[in-house]
């Protein structure tokens, strides 16, 4: 009895070791732009080109100095989708965003509009940024088709377009609908790009170096029928989207990486060597099957959004919308319950993290932008609806299994129950006995901090 109370007061001291330490570094009721005059910003409300109400930041990416993020058209008045802030300037915690490249890049009365509505933006080490753009508008009112999926790079040198890939046909299916992106920039002149289909699950590779893409089919991709659920902010609500969250490590000795992965409705994580996806021949056919590797399961309720990798910590973090949470897990230890942490939880500034970045100076980025209260409710302008919150990666893994590697959990317990058993006569009408026991539990919580590998 003594050792499975103790065994509980260890797990709470484990569990307990989170900081919580991101901070808010944006937030905004309702998302604004910087037009040229007010004169103008107000002439595009009244036409109906800009409802504040509308627009809705998803995806982040930090280069330099600037934030860019991601404004989705989900529905009308939505007049640029993909903007930036610049981080020098202090002036605000709500800043008007600046259209990226240009205002006119997002014109949807254009023949051809240049972005239509980016998901994911990625800025590699080679001085792109990478847009991942679905080209679908209104997918909540009027859906209108721009055509098919496109992956855009700009030089941020001078923001020029240096490249445009529309996706074949065959590559995309009936429903696809591409949400995330993933870049391997190890190599400037041999870049890939990783896009997933959640919507008619699937992987989209793409090749700099030979300007083409492939699609990569494997049931890994697929939802779970059994983690569909969510509950966020008062809502309940089901979906079945598949492959989502996608990061990659450092290179690996043989100059490929390990691509993470995992469908938005699954507890599961996978993983797989870019040299499987990387050769066209080999990852479209079906010799594949038994190359993608199950990490291991989160546990209930642990239904994952993005995920982003640290290369110089190795360390992964990942949203859990459920729980209003965003956790972390070191990928040189064994994928367990153990080796996990909360790195930051909060049901008032936190919900719905949906992208989450490690940018080149060592900072984690985490949006949230409460998604389910504006699909299936309305949010309110009067409150805080969208907030961008950082930290360093060093103060957000600290005190977390990210941070050290702790001993198992059962291991510890053991031992204790063994120093306990032998140094102790508990006596539960012994005052001084129960002061002697207190002391040596707290021993015992001291030495479980100090366990490291």
């Amino acid at each position: 009895m003594l050792r499975a109370s103790l065994g509980l007061l260890l797990l709470w001291a484990v569990v307990a070791l989170g900081n919580d330490n991101l901070r808010v570094a944006y937030e905004w009721r309702e998302m604004d732009f910087k037009y040229a005059s007010p004169d103008q910003r107000w002439s595009a409300i009244e036409r109906g080109e800009f409802k504040p109400a509308n627009v809705i930041p998803f995806g982040l990416e930090v280069a330099g100095h600037r934030l860019f993020v991601t404004l989705p058209r989900w529905r009308a008045g939505v007049p640029a989708s993909l903007a930036y802030l610049d981080l020098n300037d202090t002036s605000s915690k709500g800043p008007a965003l600046k259209p990226f490249p240009s205002w006119q890049a997002h014109n949807l009365q254009d023949v051809e509009p240049e972005l239509v509505s980016p998901f994911r933006v990625r800025a590699d080490r080679c001085g792109r940024l990478w847009v991942l753009d679905s080209r679908i508008s209104g997918v909540l009112e009027q859906t209108k088709i721009y055509g098919a999926a496109q992956l855009l790079v700009y030089d941020l040198h001078n923001d020029d377009l240096l490249r445009r890939h529309v996706l074949p046909a065959d590559q995309l299916k009936q429903v696809s609908l591409l949400a995330n992106l993933a870049v391997e920039d190890s190599d400037c002149e041999n870049t890939y790009a990783y896009a997933a289909d959640l919507g008619s699950p699937g992987l989209v590779v793409y090749s700099w170096k030979d300007q083409e893409s492939w699609r990569v089919q494997h049931h890994f991709f697929h939802p779970d029928p059994m983690a569909g659920n969510f509950s966020i902010n008062g809502i309940e609500f089901q979906w079945d989207d598949g492959l989502y969250g996608l990061a990659l490590s450092k290179p690996l000795e043989t100059g490929y990486s390990t691509l993470y992965f995992h469908p938005l409705c699954s507890t599961a994580e996978f993983s797989v060597d870019t040299g499987i996806l990387r050769n066209k021949t080999l990852a479209t056919s079906s010799m594949i099957y038994r190359e993608f590797k199950v990490l291991g399961s989160r546990g209930p309720n642990t239904q994952a959004g993005a995920e982003f990798l640290d290369p110089e910590t190795g360390v992964l973090f990942y949203a859990l919308p459920n729980l209003n949470e965003v956790a972390c897990w070191r990928t040189a230890t064994d994928f367990s319950h153990s080796s996990q942490s909360r790195i930051f939880m909060s049901n008032e500034t936190l919900i719905f993290p949906s992208d989450v970045k490690v940018d080149d100076q060592k900072r984690l980025w985490v949006l949230s932008n409460q998604l389910p209260v504006f699909i299936y409710d309305e949010l309110y302008p009067g409150s805080i609806n969208f907030r961008i919150l950082t930290a360093s990666v060093q103060e957000a893994i600290k005190n977390t299994a990210c941070e050290i590697r702790t001993s198992p959990l059962p291991d510890v317990i053991n031992r204790l129950g063994d120093i306990l058993n032998t140094n102790i006569k508990v006596k539960t009408n012994s005052a001084a006995s129960l002061s002697n026991l207190s002391s040596l539990i707290f021993a015992g919580l001291c030495l479980l901090m100090s366990f490291r590998i």
